[in-house]
């Protein structure tokens, strides 16, 4: 069978479609520093943040350092 071939013929001569598996790909190398992984997350977290520091003013009405000075 050639790897561009996208169906499998049955013993009875039927096509089935769902005979071929995508070949799995895991990468089980450790990786450290600034990699794609680690920036989106950095970023979501940054994105998360900053939209709650936004609700933060919008309820209290101050920034959180100035709420931060007035405990």
């Amino acid at each position: 069978m050639s790897s561009f071939q996208k169906y499998v013929v049955e013993e009875q001569g039927r096509f089935n479609n769902y005979a071929i598996e995508p070949k799995m790909y895991v990468d089980e190398s450790q990786q450290f520093g600034f990699n794609k992984y680690s920036e989106l997350l950095n970023g979501r977290l940054a994105m998360m943040g900053f939209i709650s520091l936004l609700g933060f003013e919008a309820l209290t009405g101050q920034g959180l350092i100035s709420w931060l000075t007035n405990l």
